[in-house]
């Protein structure tokens, strides 16, 4: 079996953001692979715009990434008890891409949040958002990673016996949809 392609896309933008730490953890966790971080970096999605200019490059070099990868998974943050705009701007764009890379693709979903709930509710909407696009979401085991500014080593590893067995558990279930 050749080397799995897993993309990991994090709904925080911020250089030490606790969803990107704990995508590179997954990553860490699901074995061998060849692990890349999408950009999300797009324009505010605008229907005028794609109108007069199209679907920006980067956005279809997304799509490519997603169709491209055998496992995504995608982690965000908690804002207002939804997931990031920028998140939802990225999946906006995605979605006025040709064809749709999402179909039949298994997706694990995760959160880390400053919050108690660990962005349970963010998490909840993400999957929400995730239903037009069919792919095959894993139900569990769920990881909402709370007080996430503490759940971390200064390595980089992911902090706590019941998290670290849950992402374990997790990641060895999306090895084993592909």
């Amino acid at each position: 079996m050749t080397t799995p392609k897993l993309l990991g896309i994090s709904g925080s933008l911020r250089a030490e953001a606790t969803n990107t730490k704990l995508l590179h953890a997954a990553a860490g966790l699901f074995g061998a692979s060849e692990f890349d971080l999408l950009d999300i970096r797009f324009p505010l999605y605008d229907g005028d715009e794609e109108a007069a200019n199209g679907i920006p490059q980067a956005v279809q070099d997304a799509a490519a990434q997603i169709a491209a990868a055998d496992a995504v998974i995608i982690s965000t943050p908690e804002y207002n008890k939804g997931p990031s705009g920028v998140l939802k701007n990225a999946l906006d764009w995605i979605s006025r891409a040709e064809g749709n890379p999402w179909n039949d693709k298994p997706v694990a979903v995760m959160s880390a949040a400053a919050g108690r709930a660990g962005g349970e509710r963010a998490q909840m909407v993400l999957r929400g958002f995730m239903v037009p696009f069919r792919p095959r979401i894993l139900q569990g085991p769920e990881l909402h990673l709370a007080a996430s500014f503490d759940g971390f080593e200064s390595t980089g590893e992911l902090k706590g016996e019941v998290y670290v067995k849950d992402l374990t558990q997790l990641m060895a279930s999306l090895r084993g949809m592909i």
